[in-house]
């Protein structure tokens, strides 16, 4: 297997023509799947399910591919230029759908659980050290960096807004993906951010931002990123979209396997470790083990309270009119039948 070790922008992914820019090797006679990622820890079942050959005892080979933000995906999912895509729920999504893009939710691909979460609102360090940043009020102002426009984020900020008697609006958002962020702190260009794993451990080790609230804190149990077919892969090509199904849930079930009491402890831990290194833009293993890691269920069920949730934020805030529901883009098929096939997940001993 060869695994190129360079990230492309992700304009730069689809204009290149050879299907190995980031092709995760495989048989010739395998399907070829095209995969959104946006680097961050909660791309973890993908590489999981690559590493322990998951993928190809179902025959197919699959091609990852960078963005920015989940957001950046809707429209190659929509012209089947990627066949999957692993992101926040947004306003592209549902503006896309409006428009006649049949694009599918069909699994959680991460959630904050409650108190805890894979992601945090950081501040900058001086801030805090100089007290002028004390509690969720102090937002006010402040130039906070979110991943990406009308993603599922905003929604947490909204949240953080409101624990401070503050509105959408009072803050100053910045839209920068995760890599961003510490480049962004260190020289002085945002004073807060929402900031995923590895990324989170990666500012905390620089020393330029302090975490001041856990996502799970904030919002409890958001539905963080999903899992997305995109419509031609779903309708046109649904035995291997069950077989990429199959294989997702595997790779779920091994991860959740390395988490114990909230790190990267259980029994499969060295392994995933081992494979986040080989696969992820983050190579320093002692990030990886420093991780809070992402809750992905399992049995790949979503919380569709939660979407229900954030549809309503960005409906409220005229992002979307409201014509396409959650539960319309919703298609759980796909993890069910995954289910059905290999039994109920019992944790490893």
């Amino acid at each position: 297997m060869r695994l190129s070790t360079r990230f492309m922008p992700w304009a730069l992914a689809f204009l290149t023509t050879a299907m190995g820019v980031l092709a995760l090797g495989s048989p010739a006679a395998a399907q070829n799947v095209r995969v959104g990622i946006v680097n961050s820890s909660t791309d973890v079942p993908f590489f999981i399910a690559d590493a322990k050959g998951y993928f190809k005892e179902e025959g197919l080979s699959v091609e990852l591919l960078p963005f920015d933000a989940g957001a950046k995906m809707i429209a190659f999912l929509g012209t089947g230029d990627l066949d999957v895509g692993g992101g926040a729920p947004s306003v592209a999504l549902y503006n896309a759908a409006a428009q006649g893009v049949q694009i599918r939710i069909v699994a959680d691909k991460a959630h904050h659980a409650a108190g805890l979460g894979h992601a945090a609102l950081m501040i900058r360090k001086d801030l805090i050290d100089s007290r002028k940043f004390t509690d969720f009020k102090d937002l006010k102002g402040l130039k906070v960096a979110v991943v990406g426009v009308g993603s599922g984020d905003e929604s947490v900020l909204n949240e953080a807004l409101k624990r401070g008697g503050l509105r959408w609006g009072d803050a100053n958002v910045v839209y920068l993906g995760f890599p961003q962020h510490p480049p962004a702190f260190q020289n002085g260009a945002i004073d807060a951010s929402l900031t995923s794993e590895p990324f989170f451990t990666v500012l905390k080790k620089q020393g330029t931002a302090v975490a001041f609230a856990r996502n799970g804190a904030i919002y409890p149990d958001q539905q963080s990123t999903v899992m997305m077919y995109g419509a031609a892969f779903a309708k046109d090509k649904p035995d291997l979209a069950r077989k990429f199904a199959r294989a997702y849930i595997r790779a779920a079930r091994f991860y959740t396997d390395a988490i114990a009491d909230g790190s990267m402890s259980g029994p499969n831990a060295a392994e995933v470790v081992a494979i986040l290194v080989k696969y992820s833009v983050t190579k320093d293993p002692e990030i990886h083990k420093a991780v809070i890691p992402p809750v992905i269920d399992p049995d790949g069920k979503l919380n569709v309270e939660a979407l229900r949730k954030d549809w309503q934020f960005f409906k409220d805030t005229g992002q979307i009119d409201g014509k396409v529901t959650v539960d319309s883009l919703l298609d759980t098929s796909f993890a069910e039948a995954a289910v059905a096939s290999l039994g109920r997940y019992a944790p490893k001993r």
